[in-house]
């Protein structure tokens, strides 16, 4: 049994300049989401995520923020997100913003302010440091995206932290005022209804207090970023970090309370396993699911996806809930990952793990990294460090809804350039084919939402072949068996004793495998999940 809805759901991000326009600017907005929501209740998603929304300049298109309370022009307005609040509410759909709580723009007036001189009331609101001894940056810390993470202020005389872009300053989240501050945001969007935040780089928010030099990196090679050339042993992942996710934490349950529904909290945190866990806090009081990205940096080969799954479930604390995240907006498209096929199969290895997993949109239509041109690129870390791989462009491009000009997503140029194959690669036309990708979404997540086993029962990995992956859910009295194959060959999986009986419930493939002699008989990237007969 499961105490809390979204243990059981299925999250589904929305990067909101590229999912639907409806005023004609070539970016999506607020309005073009509630036009939508249909399609996403029919998918069979239970919550939205919107990426930022907020005022902002846009130097890093949202998460550079200049008010934590309202909502960008481009987007729309407060009464357009309202309505697209009540809009999902009614059709049983969560919806989740994004916080970004490390770092606000140049342009906030918290910032504004912090900047006019060394006396201002808000100087300690952000991390202001002198020069070296012998002269330039305090440390050695490199930014996310490239070159020194400090930047030089004429007017007065020091330097100021930021672990992105320049025009997004660092948070001194050592001072109470700015804690209060923040939580007081998070306390805003809770009243208005919202049913919980993603927290962007939860790890990063707290420095050592004596700012020392990173170690330098070891392994750093001249084709890697530039961040990788120091360990972030002191300019992120520090033991107080937990307390804020504690204070967040207790806030979002505080409404659990009052009868206006439960709020959950999820933390964009890239750490290894082991580290990661602490993020869930001691006596679950840290944030609901710190984000697991593992799917997304691991090779696509069974053994290996044993492995991780394997470890991962163990090191979860007690009462830690798993969760599960193929792609986002900061990495490549499974589908470019793995290919077409195994774009399939990777659909339904998302959908049947134990825990909560976060879909991307377009990963339903198998949308692939887009090829972007040297003049269409937008994204700044690309623009920082061209030619290295490291844009997120490709994998931002805008939803093709169907086969009319622009893809129905907008009436005038898209922000970004559409997928090559938008005029076959659309909704409506793979709504229309019952083998598409999109079709198999709709079906397995009908099937996961039929079958709780898929989603919030036990979980045990079976003895397979080399390119096979397969595991058993349970619950109650109900057993079922998840059979994938990623390899390009027919493969054999022997059946444990207690499966006979079993039919395939759910295939990938138009032909679903076949059983006979106590086996299952898998095509090339074929999954299937069975159940009793």
């Amino acid at each position: 049994m499961t105490e809390h809805w979204w243990q059981a759901a299925v999250i589904y991000q929305i990067y909101p300049r590229s999912f639907q326009d409806t005023n004609a600017d070539g970016i999506g907005d607020l309005a073009g989401i509630e036009r939508r929501l249909d399609y996403l209740a029919g998918l069979g998603v239970d919550a939205i995520w919107i990426s930022p929304i907020y005022p902002s300049p846009m130097a890093d298109f949202g998460y550079d923020v200049a008010d934590y309370c309202g909502i960008d022009p481009r987007f729309g307005t407060l009464a357009d997100f309202d309505r697209l609040l009540g809009a999902a509410h009614a059709r049983g759909l969560k919806v989740l913003l994004d916080l970004v709580p490390n770092h606000t723009s140049d342009r906030h007036p918290w910032f504004v302010e912090s900047r006019a001189s060394r006396d201002s009331p808000k100087r300690n609101w952000y991390l202001w440091r002198d020069p070296a001894p012998g002269g330039g940056p305090p440390n050695n810390w490199i930014s996310d995206f490239a070159g020194p993470a400090w930047e030089w202020d004429e007017p007065t005389g020091q330097y100021y932290y930021h672990a992105f872009l320049r025009e997004q300053p660092d948070l001194n989240w050592r001072n109470p005022a700015v804690r209060a501050a923040m939580y007081d945001v998070l306390r805003f969007w809770f009243d208005r209804g919202v049913d919980g935040f993603r927290i962007d780089v939860l790890w990063h928010m707290i420095k050592a207090a004596d700012f020392p030099d990173n170690p330098p990196n070891p392994a750093y090679q001249p084709a890697m970023a530039d961040m990788y050339r120091v360990i972030q042993q002191y300019s992120a992942d520090q033991p107080e970090v937990h307390e804020i996710a504690a204070e967040m934490r207790a806030i979002a349950d505080s409404y659990g309370t009052e009868g206006r529904g439960e709020r959950v909290l999820i933390g964009e945190i890239y750490l290894p396993v082991e580290r990661l866990m602490h993020y869930y806090g001691r006596e679950r009081a840290g944030v609901h699911l710190p984000f697991n990205f593992q799917l997304i940096e691991a090779p696509w080969r069974a053994r290996a996806l044993a492995w991780l799954i394997a470890e991962y479930e163990t090191a979860l604390p007690a009462g830690g809930w798993p969760n599960w995240v193929l792609g986002n907006h900061d990495r490549p498209r499974i589908a470019s990952r793995c290919g077409q096929a195994q774009a399939r199969v990777a659909a339904m290895l998302l959908l049947t793990l134990r825990g909560t997993p976060t879909l991307y949109y377009g990963d339903e239509l198998g949308l692939g990294d887009v090829e972007i041109t040297a003049t269409d690129v937008q994204d700044p870390r690309e623009l920082r460090e061209p030619g290295l791989g490291f844009g997120r462009d490709p994998v931002r491009t805008p939803m093709p809804w169907d086969d009319s000009p622009n893809a129905g997503f907008s009436a005038a140029r898209p922000w970004l350039p559409l997928n090559p194959d938008w005029r076959s690669r659309n909704v409506a036309a793979m709504a229309a084919d019952p083998q598409s990708i999109l079709a198999l979404h709709r079906r397995l997540l009908a099937v996961r939402r039929a079958h709780p086993a898929l989603s919030v029962g036990d979980f045990v990995l079976l003895d397979a072949e080399v390119d096979v992956l397969a595991y058993e859910r349970r619950r109650g009295v109900e057993r079922l068996i998840v059979a994938l194959n990623l390899g390009g060959r027919p493969q054999r999986l022997e059946l444990p004793r207690w499966a006979g009986g079993y039919r395939p419930l759910l295939s990938t493939a138009a032909d679903p495998a076949r059983i006979a002699d106590g086996a299952v008989a898998l095509a090339a990237d074929e999954g299937v999940i069975l159940a009793a007969g």
